[in-house]
């Protein structure tokens, strides 16, 4: 069960509005830092199958976190927004570049990790027993004859449980916690359940990598197809669709509309172009397209994202003095 944490706790989420008031309280715990809970021991809470916790930050500053690892959990991330970041063991990295929001991320137990954000973030934790995630394999193993295997460092962008981390916060869900239990145990069973393609994919060399975003970068103003970064690795475009995926954790037309995202940034951030010049710019061919690519992963319409820029700007400047 799902320890029903009766605990108002101040999170905020992207829309900055305050915790539920009166008996509605929230059903997440607290994140003492990212990824790591409060201290669980007094309420009971310990022996749970899953635990739920949000992690959001709201600053486009680049930030530092490192998670202590729990010895009996499984954590699974998703993200809630788009937001880019390096994700470290040691000096091996596990993932670095943009990650869509529905990215799913599975650390194991045991498993310490260093996150550097290089953007706002917004994450939904289940921190799930690993006899209750290994009994779920169990289930799923039985039902398709498929082998357990490690989930850990399993990075892959999933639609349902976007879906699925997105209701946990909407107004009047996050209380209920019946509700919060039903969706982190179809989270779980969901994931395990994911399967492996019947032929393990390489990801794609780092100078292959290196190659396609160069080629990118020169022609963001462009029509770019996946043939075309296809003949730029050497690969077929199933192939390199493949390897790219595996590389970077996206598909090439999520990174390339990524890409295209942040060059826009740029430019409204160094310049006056108007909206449909910059849309044109980066590779857009229409400034409607762009707006609602652009809402889609900031959250935030272009207009409002320069002027929320400009406010920022101003007030640093005035702290500055």
């Amino acid at each position: 069960m799902i320890a029903q944490q009766q605990l108002e706790i101040a999170f905020g989420g992207p829309s900055g509005k305050p915790p539920h008031s009166g008996d509605d309280r929230q059903q997440f715990y607290a994140e003492t830092s990212w990824r790591c809970l409060a201290d669980i021991d007094n309420d009971g809470a310990s022996d749970a199958d899953i635990l739920v916790s949000r992690w959001t930050k709201t600053g486009v500053a680049c930030h530092r976190e490192k998670t202590m690892p729990s010895s009996g959990r499984h954590v699974i991330g998703v993200a809630l927004k788009a937001t880019r970041v390096k994700l470290a063991r040691g000096a091996s990295t596990v993932f670095d570049g943009s990650m869509p929001a529905g990215t799913l991320h599975v650390t194991g137990p045991g498993q310490p990790l260093t996150a550097e954000f290089r953007g706002p973030c917004d994450f939904v934790h289940f921190h799930v027993s690993s006899d209750y995630l290994r009994e779920c394999q169990e289930a799923a193993r039985s039902s398709r004859a498929q082998p357990i295997r490690d989930l850990n460092d399993l990075i892959v962008r999933d639609a349902l449980a976007e879906l699925l981390g997105k209701t946990l916060v909407q107004d009047g869900t996050a209380g209920d916690g019946v509700y919060v239990e039903s969706v982190a145990k179809t989270l779980v069973m969901h994931v395990a359940r994911l399967e492996l393609p019947r032929h393990a994919v390489s990801p794609l060399p780092k100078w292959q990598i290196r190659r396609v975003r160069e080629y990118i970068d020169s022609h963001l103003e462009d029509r770019i197809r996946l043939a075309d970064l296809a003949e730029v690795a050497g690969l077929s475009p199933m192939h390199f669709a493949a390897q790219f995926r595996k590389a970077t954790g996206y598909r090439p037309h999520d990174y390339l509309l990524q890409q295209r995202i942040e060059s826009a940034k740029d430019l409204l951030s160094t310049t006056d172009m108007p909206l449909a010049e910059v849309a044109l710019a980066v590779g857009f061919h229409a400034q409607a397209h762009f707006t609602t690519v652009f809402k889609r992963l900031t959250d935030q319409t272009p207009a409002r994202w320069k002027s929320s820029r400009v406010r920022d700007a101003s007030r640093q400047s005035s702290d500055a003095l």
